[in-house]
């Protein structure tokens, strides 16, 4: 197995996780900002504000705005060719209307881009990765078609300022882990839908499923104009691929897959064909949606398709169709455990051969170049008496899945054009907000409340990525 010339090594990140400095700079408040601390098992909550004395880890993040220059350093050390992260809207809209930016906020990414170049990585940027401006939610969030032109300017204005330095650009980050409409965090990430307790069911998913338009509308304008800035921009999408298998082969849970799937491929569907699947248009007749379709939607969804595929993956699932009943509405309906794979204490399912498998999926299905600028694994991990991680588990599961991209390219004849580790460095969970779920190849010595040094130490995986990136995959 061999990874082809050029291969896309790297890391990956986003700015509400690791920047802090929220109040810095002239940055306003995003939606990250007012959620708080929670834990496996325990939600994170969406504040009105700041509330004093609650605790707000992504305001801390660590440090990242403070610390770039030194962490690239380290990022150079292991070898990254390039290194993902996201431009944080409200550092440069800090309201997200404003006819300006934000001067202070664009020099930031200045100085950061060009030190990226400097250490030999090329910038993968995302444009709209859980960081909207906390104004803009307080107004509708996506479900507002205003914020479509507020997301367009932001992202004409990015798109020229870095024009030279940035070539890979990603619109929007999982944009399709709010189809589980009714966990609150994921509309209010995705799309800054902050939850009415007024609203019925059926409500939110009008909500989330206008945004969804509104959002695929913001993507191919977005894509348009960015080629026109620069025709050697390479632009795509950004799916979170878990892989959705029938528990059995009883054709009842086959075909129930097979539908729970679409909620994943749907989002490919648009953004590469330019058009809604007609199983998507059924589904939103059949259950009463009345989405406001502004006349040429149509044809800018058709005129924006993207050059590429990212995903994230982590895991996969398995459903049963008898155990659809039981379902209290979060996560899939009538998923099971998978008895062939191991979990992790999250109770994420680790799965690489479902690496493989949505590879091929997704490449024969859309014939795009496919990016994997998420893939990772989040641990308990305590440093030994000289601030060392033997993180044995990650490397086996880090190896385990580049083995399964590799298989995908030599066997599969999938092009793959490039690999990021999810949280490089050990950043605040998007999920629990914790530090101690801690995926890094970077230990940093922080706790859930911000006390700690702040200090970065090496893990054992450090020099094993290094030595996989010097190989081009050879060496695992």
């Amino acid at each position: 197995m061999k990874f082809p010339d050029g291969f896309l090594w790297g890391g990956a990140v986003a700015a509400h996780q690791l920047e802090g400095a929220w109040n810095e700079g002239g940055r306003g408040p995003s939606i990250c900002d007012v959620l708080t601390g929670g834990a496996h098992g325990v939600a994170r909550e969406i504040t009105d504000g700041v509330v004093e004395g609650r605790n707000y880890p992504n305001q801390r993040g660590i440090d990242y705005y403070h610390t770039f220059r030194s962490d690239d350093s380290l990022f150079q050390e292991m070898g990254f060719k390039c290194f993902r992260t996201s431009i944080s809207w409200s550092r440069i809209f800090p309201n997200g209307d404003e006819d300006e930016p934000n001067e202070e906020g664009l020099k930031f990414y200045d100085k950061l881009f060009a030190d990226y170049r400097a250490k030999g990585m090329e910038p993968v940027v995302t444009l709209s990765h859980f960081e909207m401006p906390l104004h803009l939610a307080k107004q509708g969030g996506f479900v507002n078609r205003d914020v479509v032109d507020c997301f367009v300017r932001f992202a004409t204005t990015v798109m020229e300022r870095y024009k030279d330095l940035v070539k890979y650009w990603l619109t929007f980050n999982e944009v399709n882990n709010q189809m589980e409409m009714h966990t609150e965090i994921f509309p209010y990430t995705n799309s800054g839908i902050i939850p009415d307790p007024n609203d019925t069911p059926h409500e939110v998913e009008q909500k989330v499923w206008q945004a969804i338009h509104n959002e695929f509308v913001a993507s191919a304008i977005v894509v348009k104009r960015g080629h026109e800035i620069n025709p050697d921009f390479q632009i795509g999408c950004m799916i979170a691929m878990v892989p959705i298998y029938p528990a059995t082969c009883n054709p009842d849970d086959v075909m129930h897959a097979e539908v729970l799937m679409r909620d994943r491929l749907l989002f490919g569907d648009v953004y590469v064909n330019g058009e809604y699947p007609h199983y998507l248009l059924n589904r939103w007749e059949r259950e009463g949606f009345d989405i406001k379709r502004e006349p040429g939607d149509d044809e800018i969804i058709k005129a924006g398709t993207v050059d590429f595929i990212s995903i994230s993956y982590y895991m996969s699932a398995a459903v049963k169709a008898s155990e659809v009943p039981n379902w209290d509405g979060h996560g899939l309906p009538g998923q099971v455990r998978n008895p062939y794979i191991a979990a992790t204490d999250w109770g994420w399912q680790i799965d690489p051969v479902g690496l493989r498998y949505v590879l091929c999926t997704l490449y024969e299905r859309y014939r795009k170049p496919i990016f994997v600028v998420e893939n990772g694994i989040g641990m308990y991990e305590t440093p030994d008496a000289d601030n060392f991680v033997s993180d044995d588990a990650r490397i086996a599961y880090l190896r385990s899945h580049i083995e399964q991209v590799g298989k995908a390219i030599a066997l599969d004849g999938v092009e793959v054009m490039g690999y990021t580790v999810w949280g490089c460095i050990d950043v605040i969970s998007f999920g629990t907000g914790e530090m101690k779920k801690r995926y890094g190849l970077i230990y940093v010595d922080a706790d859930d409340y911000g006390k700690g040094s702040y200090r970065r130490f090496r893990k054992k995986s450090f020099d094993w990525y290094r030595k996989v990136i010097a190989s081009n995959g050879e060496e695992l």
